[in-house]
């Protein structure tokens, strides 16, 4: 997959307004009502993550979850991230 231009990036994170981009990623502090809800979360995470083999930088805190995300191997951000972005964006509202 193809790194995107900054241009595109700034496109890009149009649609995922709560993402921020931080040098070569993009990273989002996920707050739910209890650690139950917060695994919960993980756990379907680690599953999209997995299905998709494209794997986020994940840090729970109690009932808050980041995840970061970055294309190694195209050595920045590329359309992977975003769309998962918007996936996990998807499951946190299930969680």
């Amino acid at each position: 997959m193809k790194k995107l231009a900054a241009t595109q990036i700034k496109a890009a994170l149009v649609a995922v307004p709560d993402w921020k981009k931080t040098g070569s990623t993009i990273a989002r502090t996920f707050q739910f009502k209890t650690f139950p809800a917060a695994i919960k979360f993980v756990n379907a995470v680690s599953r999209s993550a997995e299905k998709s083999n494209h794997h986020p930088d994940i840090d729970i805190r109690w009932n808050k979850v980041k995840l970061a995300l970055t294309t190694h191997d195209a050595g920045g951000l590329t359309e992977n991230d975003f769309k998962m972005a918007r996936s996990f964006d998807g499951l946190a509202t299930k969680a």
